[in-house]
């Protein structure tokens, strides 16, 4: 993860002030399996359609941001929802 741990360890999600976690190589697999199907849409209900290099994950597991060259993309409307990821691993 090129997310630097200390600006980890003060990031909250801007929505539900949850801490997160960067995505594990299982969660990142099945998203970019989601995305390259054409499944996934950001909270606005725009298609994803580049897949994701890095990612953060809220503790509840159920809201993913985007993270661009070790920047966390920290964007309400650019967020995705796992729930639309069936078998997203927890």
């Amino acid at each position: 993860m090129s997310v630097d741990r200390r600006l980890l360890d003060i990031l909250c999600c801007p929505v539900t002030r949850q801490p997160l976690t960067p995505l594990t190589a299982a969660q990142l697999a099945a998203l970019n399996a989601a995305i390259e199907g054409g499944a996934v849409c950001d909270a606005e209900g725009n298609p994803v359609s580049r897949a994701f290099q890095e990612g953060l994950l809220t503790r509840d597991g159920k809201t993913l941001y985007r993270v661009e060259d070790g920047i966390p993309v920290m964007l309400a409307e650019e967020s995705i929802a796992t729930t639309q990821l069936p078998g997203f691993p927890a």
